[in-house]
């Protein structure tokens, strides 16, 4: 079983327990507003999602952990559904590990759920899919501007959501990403791509086994042009990296939705991650 050690514990006292011979491994599933923050991955004097929760987790194991992501969201972006895993020398109850961290935390970022899983779990490697959500507001709201790309001009969204579904399949998003280092990598097999209007929004999701960097965001920039007019069905075909680099979408509409594993459901039915009341029920009322 191996010498003995100590936990720190949610009193302040310390419980003593045997070092085990296998690594305990949990699954945490991570929620978190991205506006304070680089993005997810821990990185030199800047705040990050993973800096924050690893110390947390840290604060309360007493010693260093192993803490990887299912991938990196950027500056800005949110995630309803991060998945983790995190590994220690010492065992625990995951509920009790994921309350301890929740503890910790700054209130912008909250662990959902903790699960032990087997030591050859991992995060990034095991996730079959992605899904991200990018919401895409009709009106100004006061409330909201956090969660949401607000679009004064009016939008084709028939149009739109046609386009959506010409990007599944096997195709070169080389003119949709950033700092492309192999060309190779920038073939990606998108799974699922739709869009459609709920209220005063307008919703967007895309599938694939994994993004390359902005290629989401750049993709909803585009539709947005398409959606304005400035451009045809078929130029999406071959816009210019130039174009899809200024027409990037903020990072404010999107959100990490969900990450599938073996064995896991389809994403849910599309929805808001955020839902605002409509104003055509509100505006002629005193």
């Amino acid at each position: 079983m191996g010498t003995v050690t100590s936990v720190p514990w949610t009193a302040g006292t310390l419980v003593t327990v045997p070092w085990p011979t296998r690594m305990p491994k949990w699954k945490l599933v991570i929620e978190y507003e991205g506006t304070r923050y680089r993005g997810w991955q821990e990185q030199t004097n800047a705040r990050s999602v993973q800096g924050e929760v690893r110390k947390a987790a840290e604060d309360f194991i007493g010693r260093q952990v192993e803490l990887i992501g299912s991938g990196r969201t950027d500056a800005g972006v949110h995630a309803l559904c991060q998945v983790a895993h995190l590994r220690s020398s010492l065992p625990m109850r995951a509920d009790v590990l994921c309350r301890e961290i929740n503890d910790r935390l700054p209130t912008d970022i909250n662990v959902r759920s903790a699960s032990e899983v087997p030591a050859r779990f991992h995060a990034r490697h095991h996730a079959e899919e992605r899904f991200y959500l990018y919401q895409l507001a009709t009106r100004r709201t006061a409330f909201g501007k956090h969660f949401v790309w607000w679009i004064k001009d009016r939008l084709n969204v028939e149009l739109m959501a046609q386009a959506a579904g010409r990007f599944v399949g096997l195709h070169d998003f080389s003119a949709y990403c950033d700092k492309a280092e192999d060309p190779s990598s920038t073939l990606v097999d998108v799974t699922r791509c739709e869009l459609r209007p709920d209220g005063d929004l307008i919703l967007f999701r895309i599938g694939a086994s994994h993004f390359l960097w902005k290629m989401v965001r750049r993709i909803v920039g585009a539709l947005v042009e398409l959606g304005r007019g400035n451009i045809s069905l078929d130029q999406l075909k071959t816009i210019s990296p130039a174009d899809a680099a200024r027409w990037t979408a903020p990072p404010s509409g999107l959100f990490l939705e969900y990450v599938r594993y073996p064995g896991d459901p389809a994403p849910p039915p599309l929805a808001p991650a955020i839902a605002f009341r409509s104003t055509d029920r509100t505006e002629s009322r005193p």
